[in-house]
């Protein structure tokens, strides 16, 4: 049992450290790409700001796009998308062909259908939209923090609820072994077998915070949590107490006390 729970909090880990995407600043100008764009939602800018995403009605979205080249681009879909812990939660394209002449700016106006998205996500997550070519390459990027209004039981809800209880669960465990005196005698073997429950907890602080509304789950902010619990962790299974029974120590041997028999008692 504690190999599953510790397989199923390390799966969670691994999305974190091996997929998360380089930090960048929570602005609505492109990242890369040979456009820029200035994106609305709603008719709220999303440079430096918090967009509100309702999935009970449809989604307004405005895009800018400046080509500072010198060849005309082709654009022929926008793309929608929030992640969190380096995993898609939900992802919307729109095939729109349009074309930005060299050196000039194009306007469109986008309006999104995202009734299912109650289903998908829920409370902050970090979110881009991009502008993409024929062979889904990205043009351009905005990125921005989108608060969707969505249901706790959807994809991302359960998916915390889950690490949630694989994280009680790893903590029961290395709790029991350690009132049972069955850790290891080795102190690094006795801190890492705390180390499952400390990653789980990271991971459970950031969906918290996000589905909570307080912290979106950025790379600046969960791989520190993550790792911060797993640090803390590691070292109260480093710091716990010898599993070996008590002994007595003479000035030459180490002598264990005797346990009386049953004959002793009767005599």
């Amino acid at each position: 049992m504690g190999r599953v729970i510790a397989a199923g909090v390390a799966l969670g880990l691994c999305a974190v450290l091996l997929g998360a995407p380089p930090a960048s600043a929570r602005s609505g100008s492109a990242q890369s790409g040979s456009l820029q764009l200035q994106v609305s939602i709603d008719q709220r800018p999303v440079e430096d700001a918090t967009v509100p995403i309702d999935p009970a009605s449809q989604l307004e979205l405005q895009v800018v796009a400046t080509n500072s080249g010198t060849a005309p681009v082709k654009v022929r879909s926008v793309r929608l998308s929030g992640v969190a812990l380096a995993l898609t939660f939900f992802a919307y394209d729109t095939t729109a062909p349009f074309e930005v002449p060299a050196r000039g700016s194009v306007s469109r106006t986008f309006v999104l259908d995202l009734g299912d998205l109650a289903g998908q996500a829920t409370g902050l997550l970090p979110s881009s939209v991009e502008l993409l070519d024929a062979g889904r390459a990205t043009l351009g990027e905005a990125t921005t923090v989108a608060d969707v209004r969505g249901s706790f039981w959807s994809v991302y809800g359960v998916f915390g609820l889950a690490m949630l209880v694989l994280t009680i669960l790893a903590w029961v465990t290395a709790l029991l072994a350690l009132a049972r005196h069955r850790l290891a005698p080795n102190r690094w073997r006795r801190g890492v077998r705390f180390l499952p429950a400390g990653f789980g907890t990271g991971l459970v602080a950031v969906i918290s915070l996000s589905v909570l509304r307080l912290v979106p789950p950025e790379p600046a902010i969960e791989l520190p949590v993550v790792l911060g619990a797993a640090a803390i962790a590691f070292l109260l299974g480093y710091l716990t107490p010898h599993p070996a029974p008590p002994a007595v120590t003479g000035s030459d041997t180490t002598v264990r006390l005797p346990v009386p028999s049953t004959q002793e008692f009767t005599r």
